[in-house]
């Protein structure tokens, strides 16, 4: 083959010129990289030196093919462009340093068969996998865990190791927010059909306005996007309530753009609260009240989690861990009208 000088282009070394170059077996080359153990000091030491001068590097990914350990975990999110998954990527990433492991990361577009593709995708190269808010079905979910540790994030599965925020006491805080302003009627600003926590915090507003004698209407399915939240603004205003609780910060700050394009006082005709605090909920105008996730340790939580499973000799009993959700009162609520 020509390189672009028209020279014959110079072929990367291999482990036979580093055998060559030292006189032993590639073999042993072979051992000096992936057991060091087994070749005396001496050897190891003129064999590192050789590949160092001839620029050959051991490929960690074939060697580690065979045994299934390539020291590398995968983490799949519905939407890699919310900001929702910032921190807790940050944070799966940091606990994967801890222990020397490198982390993937598959934005799926929140689809179910895009997902299912870049699992299938990911499994050979990979020693576990944690899937963030993952859109595809139980069952499906249970296939992908029986070939590789796996733990769910933001989703309870049962018999798989999960990690999700106390969405049920995040909800209650934010009812019981609205409820002590003086608002009687709220309303639910759904996220997609699909998701585990959309399901959750809908009961829990209807389980917490029930007990504070308030009236909860849902309004939606409608995407987790800003885009989302402009489309939820005219059923919000139709419904009648003086106070709304979305699905997500990203549909309540599209529905708080929305509304105040259309002429609606943030807080003062309508209070607006979102869910996770996001990058963004205090940049937006009024900024954001929001019931805070613990995003960064979500992530960590996961991957320690993962790892332990994937080391565990024998099965633990499966219980989701509940990391603790707060609320952060900001400018978007008030009393009602």
């Amino acid at each position: 083959m020509a390189d672009r000088h028209g020279g014959r282009a110079r072929s990367a070394p291999t482990i036979y010129d580093v055998a060559a170059a030292v006189g032993v077996a590639p073999s042993t080359v072979s051992r000096a990289f992936s057991r060091p153990g087994r070749v005396s000091v001496e050897t190891s030491a003129r064999i590192h030196e050789a590949a160092e001068r001839l620029g050959y590097r051991a490929n960690a990914l074939a060697r580690a093919l065979p045994t299934g350990r390539t020291s590398m975990l995968a983490m799949v999110v519905s939407d890699v462009t919310n900001p929702f998954y910032f921190e807790i990527i940050r944070g799966a990433e940091a606990a994967a340093n801890e222990q020397d492991y490198t982390l993937l990361v598959a934005d799926v577009l929140e689809d179910a068969h895009v997902e299912r593709t870049a699992l299938e995708r990911s499994l050979p190269f990979v020693e576990g996998l944690v899937l963030g808010t993952s859109r595809m079905s139980d069952s499906a979910v249970r296939v992908i865990a029986r070939q590789r540790p796996t733990v769910v994030l933001n989703r309870v599965v049962t018999g798989i190791p999960s990690v999700v925020t106390d969405n049920a006491k995040g909800m209650r805080q934010a009812v019981e927010h609205l409820g002590s302003l003086g608002h009687r009627s709220i309303g639910y600003v759904a996220g997609p059909e699909a998701s585990w926590a959309d399901g959750t915090r809908w009961l829990a507003m209807r389980e917490a306005a029930h007990d504070l004698e308030m009236h909860a209407h849902r309004v939606g399915p409608f995407p987790p996007t800003l885009a989302g939240g402009a489309l939820a603004a005219e059923p919000v205003l139709a419904s009648g309530v003086t106070g709304v609780v979305a699905y997500n910060d990203l549909v309540a700050i599209g529905l708080l753009r929305r509304l105040t394009q259309q002429g609606v006082r943030i807080p003062q005709d309508l209070s607006v609260v979102g869910f996770d605090d996001i990058f963004g909920a205090e940049l937006c105008t009024p900024t954001l009240t929001t019931v805070a996730a613990p995003l960064t340790a979500l992530g960590q939580y996961a991957v320690r989690m993962l790892l332990h499973e994937a080391r565990a000799r024998t099965p633990r009993e499966v219980r989701p861990a509940r990391l603790p959700a707060r609320l952060v009162e900001r400018e978007s609520t008030a009393p009602p009208p």
